[in-house]
């Protein structure tokens, strides 16, 4: 070999290396960019609303409650900054578990909504408001949100059964989750017959999605499923990009496939639950979120998870502020924004997973 073909291969894995840590820069930057963007929108979130508040006065309240006035204190510590920090936690924690439902099951369809996740909570939900049924003892005011987590949680463990089963493939989960989610949307149906009026004012508004029942303790609750889950899921980035090239090809390289799915899934399903419980249904957070980070990052794992839930986080933050914004005074329920925004998102995925598969 002469010296100037080893210059030459010397010089080509240099440039191959300079490539590839450029484009890493550029999927950090692009990480930390969408981590300022959070934090402007909550801001924003904050100071928008009937009661207009500036930045500089937003600040002074937050750093110093005490020496605020009562009236400013209350609407953004009681109000205002839980909304806003929920309204970003559930949009993370359904872009996360929407990212890796698409990630395991290989479907770009899948989220949690689509699964009959959701429409599971929302029949839970209702049995706790026609009925005051208790699935689990002892949860007094949160008995709706115990209810929804527990239906929740459920239909996430069929899907979790099916895995189990000899022969199931990633296409047979997809389906028994949408018929799962006509199940629940029948019994649903039933309940709201046999609701009164005010019932079902109860239910059709807890299926509309809402942050109007924010609290502290639900912040809590969801930064801390946050805190548990991103670092498990994290630890498997590389089984979970591995996982993208195929079940055989990801066997090969040494994932234990069936096993990652089940715990994948069953985080998914803490993920899913804790958010529709909290919140309501709220539809195509988990779809739109993830696959705005695909575009921009790709199918790695290591920025592909926390993109997603910062993406999601801020689809769910703008439609609380655009959910002020429509009409001033009025604070619209924000399943039916986020409804709006992906139903075309939704078709225009159908249609480009129709043309890959005639290619």
């Amino acid at each position: 070999m002469t010296v100037a073909s080893t210059s030459s291969q010397f010089e080509t894995s240099n440039n191959l290396a300079r490539q590839y840590y450029a484009k890493l820069n550029r999927k950090m930057l692009l990480v930390a960019a969408g981590l300022i963007l959070m934090v402007a929108s909550v801001v924003f979130d904050m100071t928008s609303g009937p009661s207009d508040m500036s930045i500089g006065k937003l600040l002074s309240i937050i750093i110093s409650p005490g020496s605020a006035e009562a009236g400013a204190r209350v609407i953004v510590w009681d109000l205002r900054l839980p909304i806003a920090l929920l309204a970003l936690l559930v949009g993370a924690m359904l872009g996360m578990a929407g990212a890796e439902m698409q990630t395991i099951l290989n479907n770009p369809l899948a989220d949690p909504f689509t699964l009959g996740i959701s429409s599971a909570a929302s029949f839970g939900a209702a049995l706790a408001i026609v009925f005051q049924w208790s699935l689990l003892p002892d949860f007094g005011g949160f008995i709706v949100s115990a209810n929804a987590f527990l239906l929740a949680v459920s239909t996430s463990f069929i899907l979790f059964a099916f895995t189990r089963m000899r022969g199931v493939t990633s296409e047979t989960m997809i389906l028994v989750g949408i018929a799962m989610m006509f199940t629940f949307n029948a019994l649903l149906a039933l309940m709201q017959y046999a609701a009164t009026e005010i019932q079902l004012a109860q239910i059709v508004f807890w299926m509309m999605g809402s942050l109007a029942r924010a609290t502290w303790t639900k912040v809590g609750i969801c930064a801390l499923v946050i805190i548990i889950i991103l670092p498990w899921f994290m630890s498997r980035n590389w089984s979970l990009t591995a996982l993208r090239m195929g079940d055989d090809k990801a066997a090969s390289l040494g994932v234990n496939v069936r096993r990652l799915r089940i715990e994948i899934l069953i985080g998914v399903s803490l993920l899913a639950a804790t958010a529709v419980s909290f919140v309501g249904t709220i539809a195509f957070v988990g779809l739109v979120g993830p696959h705005m980070a695909r575009m921009l990052v790709g199918e790695d794992q290591r920025y592909f998870l926390p993109l997603s839930a910062i993406c999601s986080g801020l689809i769910l933050s703008l439609t609380s502020i655009v959910a002020k914004s429509i009409n001033p005074g009025v604070v619209y329920p924000i399943g039916i924004i986020t409804s709006l925004i992906g139903v075309p998102f939704f078709i225009s995925l159908i249609i480009a997973v129709r043309r890959k598969s005639w290619q």
